[in-house]
């Protein structure tokens, strides 16, 4: 049977419209999204399906959204008998794929993720921060730079190859974007439509709040292998779990490093599962040779059945 590794996006790729398709054509999928309405009290479903847009890119409201659509697509595959062998997810998508590997039931994925989202929009509130992404320089590089400027800023991101993104007080990235572009150019550098500096220091008042909830919620053995965000690598231990998620939120995102954990699995197939394809960009940029694949409707859906079903 072909191994197949899903990946779960994260903020960012909403889109109005999104899971709308497959929540009309399969009754599961329609299901998540009414579990997610009922749970929130509040038409979620149709913030994602019909917008407003500037209300579905609200922090509080783009992680329920991303959360729900993706899980709605699992719920899709695994009907249709396509199981991964790993799983993994970008920031908020690693709440998705701790449900796909059955560590969270989705109910506590939504109560973690309401109360993550909503601690995270008053951190940003509260602390004036922002996010750049860096395109064609190097780590070291980069890491160089921010140790020069003034203020609270560093790496949030190791998306892939040449593609990384700063995280911190607003002036200190700027004066980062600023630097890096003499050595790079201007156009390789740009600042990020986000409410808040995710992945940084600046969201440590989240951080503190968040540790109540994920006390309250239960985690369960994995049943397919997870590779977290913090370390980019495999991880079994309930508790080192849990304290990874907490940690996630001000800690850098590893995703070359989990990219590379999966490919040492000499796995080279990847799903992504939920709203847009990020992600599968950021694999073809880590490994050219790799096969990837995006659902996030009815034709995607499709291509990948006709790829993976029935164990093909």
């Amino acid at each position: 049977m072909t191994q197949i590794a899903f990946i779960f996006p994260g903020q960012g790729s909403q889109s109005v419209g999104m899971g709308a398709e497959l929540a009309q054509g399969y009754p599961v999928a329609k299901a998540v999204f009414d579990e997610a309405d009922a749970f929130l009290d509040r038409p979620l479903s149709q913030l994602c399906f019909e917008g407003p847009e500037t209300a579905l890119k609200q922090t509080e409201n783009t992680q329920l959204a991303i959360l729900a659509c993706s899980v709605a697509t699992l719920k899709i595959l695994t009907q249709s008998g396509i199981v991964p062998k790993v799983v993994a997810g970008h920031s908020l998508g690693e709440y998705s794929a701790l449900v796909a590997s059955g560590v969270l039931a989705f109910s506590d994925a939504l109560k973690l993720v309401n109360a993550r989202a909503q601690f995270m929009a008053e951190a940003g509130e509260e602390q004036d921060g922002t996010m750049a992404a860096i395109l064609g320089m190097d780590i070291e590089q980069l890491e160089n730079i921010c140790k020069k400027v003034d203020g609270v800023v560093g790496i949030a991101n190791y998306n892939c190859p040449g593609q990384l993104v700063i995280s911190g007080e607003v002036d200190a990235v700027q004066d980062v974007i600023s630097l890096a572009s003499e050595e790079i150019g201007a156009r390789r550098c740009r600042a990020l439509p986000v409410s808040g500096a995710f992945h940084s220091p600046l969201m440590s008042s989240a951080q503190e709040k968040f540790q109540d909830v994920l006390n309250a919620v239960a985690f369960h053995a994995p049943q397919i292998d997870v590779v977290m965000n913090v370390t980019g690598e495999s991880v079994a231990d309930l508790d080192s779990i849990k304290q990874l998620l907490f940690q996630q939120i001000t800690k850098p995102v590893q995703w070359e490093k989990t990219l590379n954990t999966i490919d040492n699995d000499r796995i080279t197939n990847f799903i992504e599962v939920g709203p847009g394809k990020v992600l599968s960009g950021l694999v073809k940029r880590t490994f050219p040779e790799s096969s990837t694949f995006n659902v996030d409707d009815i034709e995607t859906l499709l291509l990948v059945e006709d790829a993976f079903g029935n164990g093909e």
